[in-house]
């Protein structure tokens, strides 16, 4: 622990000019009493650190030091792959391991380079979690991730519906979309997608798996993705849009299924309006999309529907009479 501590002390005055004491306490999560002691301790095993006393002094590197240490480890060099995504670093349990690349990294560079990862921090970030929605952080996604690194054979138990499983995975990749983490697994020669939040225990094994090296994990993501979106849509509804209408309806509906839905409708009428059959998760769920639509959108069929419908725009006209 202190070790690893000392070496990130050495590549932070490396990578600046100098600190401050209350610099290096706050980036090593320490006492500035343990600098103290971390500094004398550098300096009895040979690394120049110079303390400036007063107010405006700290620690800095004397002689154009430069030390050896700057070897990314396997851990770290993964992470840095990853440190776009910082939720998902802390999330996995691998943040200590890309701050440990980005300084190694930073380390290495030429010192008018050294600012290269505050600038781009600066002007990119991604926020992963949807809008309107706490970001889930499961219990078990650290050793999850752990497992899928190490290629490790996991014993888990899954919540499906009111009942758990026992299932034996081999875990491929992790996947975060919007705010919630699912796991690509392979099981009983099949691959599979289970949602983290629904594992209800994790255990290695004891040993590992060979991976199917043609396993694409993004290319399989889509694939499924797509084949979720496909499998909800079980009802449908027929409809008559305005031009306004058409242009909306993939915005407030499956954008795919609207975007078809319109290339597939026919020539529009004298008002300019295209009938589209529309495929829809359910006829509570289309009633509550297409009413965003207001007079911009028919519903046709199915009729109790269009029933739901006729009596919605009463009811507003009686508020807005």
């Amino acid at each position: 622990m202190r070790a690893a501590r000392l070496i990130k002390m050495v590549l932070l005055l490396q990578a600046r000019p100098s600190m401050t004491g209350a610099e290096l306490a706050r980036e090593l999560e320490v006492s500035e009493r343990t600098v103290t002691r971390d500094a004398a301790a550098l300096s009895e095993a040979g690394v120049p650190v110079y303390a400036d006393r007063g107010r405006a002094g700290g620690y800095r590197l004397v002689g154009g030091y430069r030390t050896r240490l700057t070897g990314l480890g396997r851990t770290e060099a993964e992470a840095l792959f990853l440190s776009g995504v910082p939720s998902a670093l802390r999330e996995m349990g691998l943040a200590d391991a890309a701050s440990a690349a980005r300084l190694k990294v930073s380390a290495a560079l030429l010192p008018e380079l050294r600012d290269a990862s505050h600038s781009v921090a600066q002007r990119f970030h991604l926020d992963a979690p949807g809008w309107w929605q706490p970001p889930q952080t499961p219990e078990l996604l650290p050793p999850l991730a752990d497992a899928v690194w190490d290629d490790q054979w996991i014993t888990v138990r899954y919540r499906r519906r009111e009942t758990e499983v026992a299932r034996e995975l081999e875990p491929y990749g992790l996947v975060l979309k919007a705010g919630v983490w699912y796991l690509a697994a392979r099981a009983e020669g099949d691959f599979r997608v289970y949602r983290v939040d629904r594992f209800a225990s994790v255990a290695p094994r004891g040993d590992r798996f060979d991976r199917v090296e043609e396993f694409d994990l993004p290319a399989f993501w889509e694939e499924r993705a797509a084949q979720f979106a496909r499998s909800i849509l079980r009802e449908k509804t027929v409809l008559r849009l305005t031009p306004d209408g058409a242009r909306r309806l993939p915005y407030v509906t499956d954008r795919t299924a609207g975007e078809e839905a319109v290339r597939g409708a026919g020539e529009p009428d004298g008002q300019g309006r295209i009938t589209v059959t529309l495929p829809v998760e359910s006829h509570d769920v289309a009633y509550a999309q297409l009413l965003a639509l207001g007079p911009e959108a028919e519903v046709l069929e199915p009729p109790e529907l269009r029933e739901r419908f006729a009596e919605a725009a009463h009811r507003t006209a009686r508020l807005y009479r």
